[in-house]
């Protein structure tokens, strides 16, 4: 019996211990999808393996997308590309002038 694809499975399962997901705390039959209800307080779960378990909290949606996809703070280390004007010309996609 081949146990890779059992080992592979397990691998991905490992790799999402400690992923982090955040809940609106709405009360009654609400939707509950994240964009909703911005300024709820969220509550933030962490994934153990084999459940969510509570993490800890956060005051809205704002502050719940900092902590959980913080952004990186390094400069980009490609220049930005330098802006091309318009060349001279009537241009294939540009409507004719009356009488052309």
């Amino acid at each position: 019996m081949d146990d890779e694809p059992l080992s592979e499975w397990a691998k991905r399962r490992d790799e999402r211990i400690g992923r982090l997901r955040a809940v609106p705390l709405v009360s009654g039959d609400v939707p509950k999808a994240s964009h909703l209800n911005p300024d709820s307080p969220r509550a933030i779960q962490r994934w153990n393996g084999y459940t969510w378990e509570p993490h800890g909290t956060a005051a809205n949606l704002a502050e719940v997308r900092r902590l959980l996809y913080p952004r990186d703070e390094r400069p980009p280390t490609a220049p930005a590309p330098e802006p091309q004007p318009l060349r001279a010309g009537r241009g294939r996609h540009r409507k004719p002038r009356p009488g052309e």
